[in-house]
């Protein structure tokens, strides 16, 4: 169950990085641009790490502090949601928005 809410919480954030930008790629329109965001992430992060192993949270949330190999399988769970995104980036830019981007140069150009 650790590791579940782990895994969804580690994603959100993950999500939250690339949802900078809808079409370009963090590399393009890096994240630490909007230190809102960033604190947002450690606050939740830290909050996340508070139930983990602050008493009586554990308890209450009826979880356990993860191993270090736990984190690892975490963060290998929820590292692809970065490469998907981008990727799903890139076909939106490449093969989505510059074909409409070519229409409209060539009805523009027709009508000069």
């Amino acid at each position: 169950m650790t590791l579940a809410l782990s895994v969804l919480v580690v994603i959100e954030m993950l999500n939250a990085l690339n949802s900078v930008s809808e079409n370009q790629s963090m590399l393009v329109m890096p994240p630490w641009r909007n230190m809102w965001l960033i604190g947002s992430i450690i606050l939740s992060m830290a909050l996340h790490f508070m139930i983990l192993h602050v008493e009586p949270l554990p308890m209450i949330f009826n979880i356990c502090p993860l191993s270090l190999y736990e984190w690892k399988m975490v963060l290998k769970l929820s590292l692809p949601v970065i490469l998907l995104d981008e990727g799903c980036k890139f076909v939106a830019r490449e093969y989505v928005e510059k074909p409409h981007l070519q229409t409209v140069d060539i009805s523009a150009k027709k009508t000069q």
